[in-house]
């Protein structure tokens, strides 16, 4: 019985050793865009009301205020002689995005983000007044409205407060209602069809016009560079071109990248990162610095004074450090397991990757963000 489980294991592990080194294909809806189909940014000026005494202070939100004013002038109310008495502390400016979807026609429905402009503590409980939304070209494409919906909270006292998440932006689902179509950049009736790969790349759009031409026929799809196919819309119909073009599959080929954030000490590797036969060693060196005051107390009745002298004491502590041979690798588990046995932390593996690309030795592009 033993045996037939150590093969068992065997055969499994075998099976996940190897499918890592199988490539599969992938849609061209997952890998390209279609020119012309794309979203547009909506971007306006708003203001929250109903805020429970966590709204802008009129000293550095004065624009707060002159909206105010504004807005109830629009309603036949006239405040600008008292306006430097108005306390805007349960009404906060914000500002309103969304993303106007492609296609979208008049009366469908827009997800918003609401973003504090000042001082705001807290937009929780607030509702967003009428708010046109514009597009880069000026014209109003959608109207906002509605109550916020604010994943977080801040709470303060006298002798301390408490903030969770973040609680100076909200959201509205389908807060805003669109008034406009947007831009169609698309003809159904036009004699190509542009597909733009997100990530340009020789291999993979010469790969996309090989399927393309064998789903087709010879002459259909052609390239233009790294990124943009051209595809005969022979038919006149770009509806049922595009979606028999989204379901085609390739295999796809990716630059090998080692993605690196400091901040955070993330480190992200793609799966045709290796590395050439590479000594490494790796040591850390921390340095402490204390200061403290002596005092000096003379004797009594000598005459002296009471001097406070300083004193710095400094320490120097270098971890042990271990020369370790990295040979090539081929996989990206067996880099990882290579570098861990320098035993670096993520950190600290950020810099023996950095000097094993300063050496030559790492094939990757490697990016710091």
């Amino acid at each position: 019985m033993k045996p037939f489980r150590f093969a068992s294991s065997l055969l499994i592990l075998f099976s996940f050793l190897t499918a890592a080194n199988i490539a599969y294909a992938e849609r061209i809806k997952d890998l390209a865009d279609v020119e012309g189909v794309r979203s547009n940014a909506l971007i306006g000026y708003g203001i929250v009301v109903g805020l429970n005494g966590t709204g802008d202070s009129s000293n550095s939100s004065p624009f707060t205020v002159a909206s105010i004013a504004a807005m109830l002038e629009r309603f036949g109310i006239n405040v600008r002689a008292d306006i430097s008495k108005m306390k805007p502390k349960n009404i906060a400016a914000v500002m309103v995005t969304a993303e106007l979807p492609p296609f979208s026609r008049p009366g469908q429905l827009l997800d918003i983000t609401v973003s504090s402009m000042s001082d705001s503590k807290s937009l929780r409980g607030g509702t967003l007044l009428i708010t046109p939304l514009l597009a880069g070209d000026g014209q109003v494409y959608a109207v906002a409205q509605g109550g916020l919906s604010v994943g977080g909270f801040a709470i303060s006292g006298a002798a301390g407060n408490t903030v969770k998440n973040h609680p100076t932006v909200g959201k509205i689902p389908n807060g805003a209602r669109i008034e406009r179509a947007a831009p169609n950049g698309l003809n159904m009736a036009q004699d190509k069809i542009t597909v733009m790969l997100r990530t340009p790349d020789f291999t993979t759009v010469s790969r996309m016009k090989d399927v393309i031409n064998a789903e087709l026929g010879a002459g259909m799809a052609s390239t233009v560079n790294a990124g943009t196919i051209e595809v005969w819309n022979q038919n006149g119909d770009a509806v049922s071109l595009i979606a028999q073009l989204e379901q085609m599959e390739l295999l796809t080929d990716r630059p090998a990248i080692v993605v690196v954030d400091e901040r955070t000490g993330t480190i992200v590797m793609g799966q045709g990162v290796t590395i050439e036969t590479v000594a490494v060693s790796h040591g850390n060196i921390s340095i402490s610095v204390a200061e403290s005051a002596d005092v000096s107390q003379p004797f009594a009745f000598s005459g002296g004074s009471t001097v406070a002298t300083p004193s710095t004491e400094v320490k120097v502590q270098e971890d042990e450090s271990q020369l370790v041979i990295l040979p090539r690798q081929v996989t990206l588990a067996a880099l990882v397991s290579a570098l861990n046995s320098v035993g670096a932390t993520p950190s600290d593996l950020i810099a023996v990757l950095q000097a094993i690309k300063a050496a030559g030795a790492l094939h990757a592009e490697l990016k710091v963000m």
